[in-house]
């Protein structure tokens, strides 16, 4: 239960950083963009992008990865993390 809610809050808290950083981005440019899931992923680590990719395409199905994965991957980093730990908050929370 606890590692549960640990984990939910550190997804919330990525959720934030994304939202700062994004703001940040607007204030330096003068252009307001939500950064997606899949341009932060590949900016930290591409290999492990690009694998999923190869391992989801090749050993279970194409479709999974287009339109699936890959429609999740384009929606707001920000939204989409802080949306899967508010998630875990709610399945973990003490009772």
């Amino acid at each position: 239960m606890l590692f549960g809610r640990l984990i939910g809050w550190v997804f919330v808290l990525a959720g934030a950083i994304i939202a700062i950083r994004d703001a940040v981005l607007w204030h330096e440019s003068g252009i307001f963009r939500f950064s997606s899931g899949g341009e932060i992923w590949f900016q930290v680590h591409r290999d492990s992008l690009n694998l999923l990719q190869a391992v989801v395409q090749r050993y279970l199905s194409p479709v999974i990865w287009d339109p699936g994965l890959q429609t999740v991957l384009l929606w707001p980093a920000m939204a989409t993390l802080a949306g899967i730990g508010l998630i875990l908050l709610i399945l973990f929370r003490r009772r």
